[in-house]
């Protein structure tokens, strides 16, 4: 387990723009590489903060440019899916014991949790899941929550023998649909929206107005979370 006295230079890692954002509002840090890499404080440690965008491969490529910046503790910070509404609400902030690749079934342990009891699996992979049978399998299994990112960057750290820790809050229920394949496709891959083809949808879709505003709303709320949980951890340090 890590040992929070030895910690002087932080990593935060963010798939999306959204994620990144109040992390670098909060702490006020400088923009270093275009938007890219932010570096700063929080009390008496470094921050630096790095977008990965959206992906197993791409957060595995960040968490090795990440670590190449001596960093003593990677943090993996942003949104995730709830499995059920009966262990997760919107706005939870997710510290689990165990995270999971799905795609082989490797298993990794956060090495940090700073005042959160972990609970529950965390369980990543690029697949969009939502059938709800399947999701109600993984409920039963112990996940409560997924993600496209994490599992990858605690193999890279894992390797380097660099401490980790993951604070990923829920924006919405993978089993809902909300965020489906064709919204998805919609999606640049550092979280932003294809403004025409949004556009263009909502003009075939007006219904889906709704659905929009519910998804920003409950997003910003969790993105709000997660940066609060990982900026109390490094104040903790």
């Amino acid at each position: 387990m890590l040992d929070s006295t030895q910690v002087r230079r932080v990593g935060m890692l963010a798939p999306m723009q959204s994620e990144l954002e109040p992390i670098v509002r909060k702490l006020d840090l400088d923009d270093e590489r275009d938007g890219v890499l932010y570096r700063g404080r929080a009390g008496n440690v470094e921050v630096v903060a790095m977008l990965t965008t959206m992906g197993m491969a791409a957060a595995a490529d960040a968490t090795r440019r990440m670590i190449e910046l001596d960093v003593d503790l990677v943090m993996v910070v942003g949104i995730a899916g709830g499995v059920s509404q009966s262990s997760v609400r919107i706005g939870d902030v997710i510290v689990p014991e165990v995270v999971i690749e799905r795609a082989t079934g490797r298993q990794f342990a956060p090495s940090w949790f700073h005042d959160h009891a972990p609970r529950g699996h965390l369980s990543c992979g690029d697949d969009l899941i939502l059938d709800q049978t399947v999701l109600d399998g993984m409920h039963e299994l112990g996940v409560i929550a997924v993600d496209m990112e994490t599992a990858a960057a605690a193999a890279v750290c894992d390797a380097a023998g660099v401490p980790w820790a993951v604070f990923r809050s829920i924006s919405d229920y993978a089993g809902e649909g909300l965020v489906d394949q064709s919204l998805f496709a919609m999606t640049n891959p550092d979280g932003t929206a294809d403004v025409d083809a949004i556009t263009k949808w909502l003009e075939a879709n007006p219904d889906k107005m709704e659905v929009l505003t519910r998804l920003a709303r409950d997003a910003q709320l969790a993105t709000e979370a997660a940066s609060d949980a990982a900026i109390r951890a490094c104040l903790a340090l």
